[in-house]
């Protein structure tokens, strides 16, 4: 499973991922941190781009948003291969951006073993895993008990009979959650996951919350929506949550603030779908109503500002991809 070069064509790839570093240093404002070799490339065969939406109706763009101190939050879902470098493309985005990064899920393809961990994940966004807050995906529960995933993370990824927790990051309260419902007792209303949850949202009240899971109960990629954590959005919603991020379809999709039916509302959930971490990209299905922004070319990481009263993204696409997108808006 470990990558190999040697020879002529490993002094290319390294004078290759020299000059993607410093590129990518140039277009961050920042220096490289020099953590290990930076090696990149885009899988062939990727899908025809799908770009919807330049200047998208949004609600949440047109709230206002504090200029007080910040926050940083930056990551992906669906990333490390051993049969791709997309991941190390997005690592090293993450090398030119401070902050805590977040994973979204299917961490290392294609079973989430140790060694897959150890080979495929650690190379290129395992430098950055003592700042990283993970969550699992299906594939990482491809190895039983997702063992190669919380053995990799430890005490990070929360009780291993569990796979869910919470975080305080400045103003924000920050939900990683599992939504591989069926390894954990489910993830309906009355779950020992939703109870906590609720539980979490009443005993730490903020202004601002954001939680992260693997499976998009809004989505208009290849997997589709995903009935299975509809409970844990109406719990969210119910007490005034901001945003929820998914992986799982290898895409990039924004959503308008909505409620749990996917009915426009101006103080419901933006959600975004972020499978972009390197593995793959996936083709599109129709569009869901309030989708706001599709792409399915680039690979590349969301970046939030998180302010005590409000929120801004950008995603932040790999060297040679052009996709971009933004919104901001205010606390509830």
């Amino acid at each position: 499973m470990t990558r190999h070069s040697g020879g002529a064509v490993g002094g290319q790839r390294v004078l290759a991922a020299v000059a993607l570093a410093l590129l990518v240093a140039a277009c961050s404002g920042a220096q490289p941190t020099g953590d290990g070799p930076a090696r990149t490339a885009v899988p062939s065969g990727s899908p025809p781009p799908v770009t919807l939406d330049p200047s998208p109706t949004d609600a949440a763009t047109s709230s206002p948003v504090a200029t007080s101190e910040s926050t940083v939050l930056v990551g992906a879902g669906d990333i490390a291969s051993c049969d791709s470098l997309g991941d190390e493309a997005t690592a090293n985005l993450l090398d030119g951006i401070p902050g805590t990064v977040f994973t979204a899920g299917d961490n290392a393809y294609d079973r989430g073993t140790a060694a897959e961990f150890a080979d495929c994940y650690d190379p290129s966004w395992g430098r950055h895993r003592d700042r990283t807050l993970p969550v699992a995906g299906n594939h990482d529960y491809m190895t039983a008990d997702a063992a190669g995933y919380f053995g990799y993370f430890g005490a990070a990824a929360g009780d291993p009979s569990q796979g869910w927790y919470a975080t305080d990051l400045g103003a924000w309260r920050i939900y990683a959650l599992n939504s591989n419902c069926a390894a954990i007792g489910g993830c309906e209303a009355g779950s020992p996951q939703e109870r906590w949850l609720r539980e979490d949202l009443t005993a730490n009240p903020r202004a601002c919350a954001l939680a992260i899971w693997h499976h998009p109960l809004f989505s208009s990629g290849d997997h589709g929506s995903d009935e299975r954590t509809a409970a844990l959005w109406q719990t969210l919603d119910a007490a005034g949550a901001e945003i929820v991020v998914n992986g799982h379809d290898h895409s990039y999709e924004r959503f308008g603030p909505q409620d749990g039916d996917g009915v426009p509302d101006p103080a419901g959930i933006v959600e975004l779908v972020v499978g972009t971490g390197g593995g793959s990209h996936y083709d599109f299905n129709a569009p869901l109503a309030n989708s706001l922004a599709r792409d399915n070319t680039a690979f590349g990481v969301v970046r939030f500002e998180l302010y005590p009263e409000g929120w801004s993204l950008d995603f932040v696409p790999i060297a040679g991809a052009s996709f971009t997108d933004s919104a901001s808006g205010a606390c509830h």
